[in-house]
């Protein structure tokens, strides 16, 4: 494929995150010619989402990562042309360090796992328990991984939605394929209860946790969508939020006094609150009334602008109770933040709620790592070109204007382009022009049970844990239970982020140790109340944010994009991106709304049918989509398309590729924002 590229594009974008996607579509939708290439073998870069197996695989790379880079120096001259000079890109990818995985699970399968897997391959008599020990094949559980350099070459398993012959499917696919699997995973038949007690948690050993590798989405990066973010906005405005599906987060939690409790924010939890008196409820409603139009009582703040958020918090005579919940869960600033930005943060949450449900945030079903693939899908629709495992290798720059005119790939094909958009992985060192780089603490667990059982259904849970000694950071918490698509039933997935001091490792231990016990099955009175770590990964992450473009000694038409940051929100990325699409094409809409497939007409074909219109429900069945010979079908739910948010559900091919798609976002009775009785 790569050599039948094109030798003419007006944009290429080298690497799939998020930022690098949302340009790649939002050129596409306005005619650009863009080729979207990759060195890695999965969509979203360090966004993306992988399959247990897949994170194993993705784990093996970035040990191995500094062999792969030592390639060996090519001279381009060949390919150059007088007046030219090539710059070389990096092949290296220093983003992740500090790898580091741990399980506690038991290495050998439970006697039931035993006994199935002997019914299926064999009907002779059971053998005595320990020729079976001594015949059990059940995969090595891997202690720990050194500390290793980023992925280079990356060949880990995850499917996109445009990725074919891939191997290794995600949970999607498999539930796709197996009628018996999706029955499974909507009922939750596995699990005993939706939160059984410690005494009914059913053991979990690692041979079942890669057995049922595929049921895992385990996001590299741990996020949240506002339910009036930039993200979801863009979403709603473009259609591109008919390619996934979304719930609702159900609670957010807070860690104080060595206990987790509800944290109230919207009135209706306010006011049904059991940890505040009366007083402290209508208290709290007042200072979350002012917060929603504070900008119009400036009298009250303008004597704290340069002074911190929580000294602000103190004159308002709050009780300790109500400044723990407005810093650390529902502005989550550290204390020291200013008081402009405390409150600008605080509104930013109050805005948010009602929108969907009574939390202000949203969770992409299957993962994060759909978003871009989502956008992909856009550029692709729109006349994209996509090439995975193929990367550019150098810039060919013109020497007397000094702007890039072409770029040379790994198969040594010069192609021809008016912008180049780049993942900041691939800059120089010697092009960086002392960007600070601060790092990200990361941490992945999979536990046998939530943190705080309901006796209702299972939660989505957002928790906030405040630093547990002077001088630590506050750690952000998102559990996530098996009806994200994210883990499999019986199992939690809970993701921890904060800002490095040092390793991921010694970063996130006393959180960890804090919430969870380490030692599986333990019956002691102690450890019975918390749940059980299964599986542990720890990384440190560049904490990417939103540079400068004299942050980097590049052309003026190269355009870099950073990886993630450590925000709980995405709006620094769609900000970046939108920046950037209006310096490519400055006279052009960013990603006006894509029509409905019923409303795409064909060269020299007459109109398909009076389609409905943005706003209105779709009722095609069978339409083309621009530049695709492949049929889709879709149902578009109610729009303002996630405004007013069903479920809709599409199932789509392109390119030979089958995905699931849906439209909408989950609805919920929007209760009104906070204000005062």
């Amino acid at each position: 494929m790569a050599a039948d590229l094109p030798g003419e594009f007006d944009v290429v974008v080298l690497g799939t995150g998020l930022t690098e996607s949302v340009i790649a579509a939002a050129c596409s939708r306005v005619g650009q010619r863009v080729l979207h290439v990759d060195r890695r073998s999965y969509y979203a870069g360090n966004w993306a989402s992988f399959t247990f197996n897949g994170l194993l695989s993705w784990m093996e790379e970035c040990k191995q990562g500094g062999q792969s880079s030592a390639e060996e120096a090519t001279d381009w001259g060949d390919k150059l042309e007088e007046g030219e000079e090539a710059l070389v890109l990096s092949v290296m990818d220093t983003s992740i360090t500090n790898l580091e995985v741990f399980c506690y699970a038991s290495e050998e399968p439970e006697e039931e796992e035993k006994e199935a897997d002997a019914s299926r391959h064999t009907p002779a008599p059971v053998q005595a328990e320990g020729e079976q020990d001594a015949q059990s094949d059940s995969p090595t559980c891997p202690q720990e991984v050194p500390e290793g350099d980023a992925p280079q070459e990356g060949q880990g398993q995850i499917d996109g939605l445009l990725q074919d012959g891939a191997e290794e499917a995600p949970g999607k696919d498999e539930e796709a394929a197996s009628p018996e699997t999706s029955q499974a995973r909507e009922v939750q038949g596995e699990e005993p209860s939706a939160n059984p007690s410690p005494t009914e948690v059913k053991k979990i050993s690692y041979a079942k946790i890669v057995k049922e590798g595929r049921r895992f989405n385990i996001d590299l990066v741990s996020k949240l969508l506002y339910s009036r973010g930039l993200l979801v906005d863009l979403l709603i405005k473009s259609n591109v939020s008919r390619y996934a599906e979304f719930k609702n987060v159900s609670r957010i939690l807070t860690y104080r006094d060595g206990k987790l409790e509800q944290v109230p924010c919207s009135r209706a939890d306010v006011f049904g609150s059991k940890q505040l008196t009366m007083v402290e409820k209508r208290m709290l409603m007042k200072f979350l009334t002012f917060c929603l139009d504070y900008e119009e009582h400036p009298e009250e703040y303008l004597d704290f602008t340069e002074r911190s958020f929580w000294d602000f918090l103190q004159t308002k005579k709050l009780t300790d109770n109500i400044q723990h919940f407005l810093l650390h869960s529902i502005a989550m600033v550290p204390p020291e933040t200013r008081t402009g930005e405390g409150l600008r943060s605080t509104q930013y949450f109050l805005r948010s709620l009602g929108r969907y449900s009574n939390t202000p945030f949203l969770f992409p079903i299957y993962g994060l790592g759909e978003i871009p693939q989502c956008f992909c899908r856009m550029c692709a629709v729109f006349g994209g070109t996509y090439c995975l495992r193929h990367s550019v290798r150098c810039l060919v720059l013109d020497k007397e204007s000094g702007r890039c005119k072409a770029v040379i790939d790994t198969c040594g094909q010069r192609i021809s382009c008016s912008h180049f958009v780049l993942e900041e992985g691939y800059v120089p060192e010697e092009r960086r022009k002392g960007a600070a780089c601060r790092q990200i603490s990361r941490g992945v667990l999979i536990t046998d049970r939530s943190l705080l059982p309901s006796e209702t259904e299972q939660q989505l849970s957002l928790i906030t844990v405040p630093p547990l000694e002077p001088g630590a950071a506050a750690v952000r918490i998102t559990e996530l239970c098996s009806s994200t698509m994210t883990c499999m039933p019986g199992t939690y997935l809970v993701h921890l982020t904060c800002p490095a001091s040092g390793s991921a490792h010694a970063d996130l231990a006393p959180v960890v140790s804090r919430l969870f016990t380490e030692t599986p099955g333990d019956t002691g009175a102690a450890d019975a109340e918390r749940p059980a770590v299964l599986w542990a990964l720890y990384f440190n992450m560049r904490n990417a944010t939103v540079p400068s473009t004299a942050s980097y000694d590049l052309p003026a038409n190269v355009h870099v994009c950073p990886g993630p940051d450590g925000l709980l929100g995405n709006d620094h990325s769609i900000r970046l991106a939108e920046e950037v699409f209006h310096r490519i094409v400055p006279d052009e809409e960013f990603c006006p709304p894509a029509p409905n497939p019923e409303d795409i007409i064909f060269e020299g074909v007459g109109p398909q049918g009076e389609g409905a219109g943005i706003g209105e429900p779709s009722q095609g069945e069978d339409a083309a989509e621009a530049g695709q010979e492949d049929d889709v079908k879709t149902e578009a739910a109610k729009d303002e398309s996630l405004e007013n948010a069903g479920s809709g559900e599409a199932a789509g091919q392109e390119s030979g590729v089958e995905a699931q798609e849906a439209a909408a976002l989950p609805s919920a009775p929007p209760p009104t924002p906070p204000t005062d009785e």
